[in-house]
């Protein structure tokens, strides 16, 4: 089966979870405010760098954001 998948020029297809985040996640509407809150603090730590080291950081940059609208995050 042929793979119909049309990926932007900037995703390195050697990368694969690169090529998950973009095929999974990019462009994909969210409506969660707390998964909007992370994104944009996400989008802030990128200052200078490359998304692809942002996104490899995602999960131990998202441990913050658990339980954001408890009050109760991650006490780090």
């Amino acid at each position: 089966m042929k793979n119909d998948i049309h990926r932007c020029p900037w995703v390195d297809v050697s990368k694969a979870d690169y090529v998950e985040y973009h095929d999974q996640e990019w462009g994909v509407p969210v409506y969660d405010d707390r998964l909007i809150f992370e994104f944009l603090s996400l989008e802030s730590a990128q200052a200078g760098l490359s998304w692809y080291t942002i996104l490899k950081r995602e999960r131990i940059t998202g441990l913050p954001f658990e339980n954001f609208e408890t009050g109760k995050g991650c006490p780090i």
